[in-house]
């Protein structure tokens, strides 16, 4: 809302007073944040599975398979390290 003037008795036009505005929340000083720690030491696994799809599971063969052959200098049948890459990957997911 805004001050209106007023006339006075010789004519003379005085500005109105301002009301002074006090709320508690600006007289207050703000409140320090809390920061809450959450500690989880449940070492339960979630109940619902996670689905693996077959384009996934070939996706993780085909990484397994690659760090296979890398830790025996990319030598050797590449069909042995894909065998032991579904060797590890379908024991991790049956687990």
């Amino acid at each position: 809302m805004m001050a209106t003037s007023k006339s006075t008795e010789n004519g003379s036009k005085k500005p109105a007073a301002k009301k002074e505005v006090t709320t508690k929340a600006a007289a207050s000083k703000p409140a320090a944040k809390k920061t809450a720690s959450k500690t989880t030491t449940s070492s339960k696994k979630s109940s619902a599975p996670a689905i693996v799809t077959s384009a996934n599971r070939l996706q993780m063969i085909e990484e397994a398979a690659y760090y296979i052959a890398e830790k025996h200098g990319f030598n050797g049948p590449s069909s042995d390290h894909w065998l032991e890459a579904e060797k590890q990957i379908d024991s991790k997911l049956n687990a």
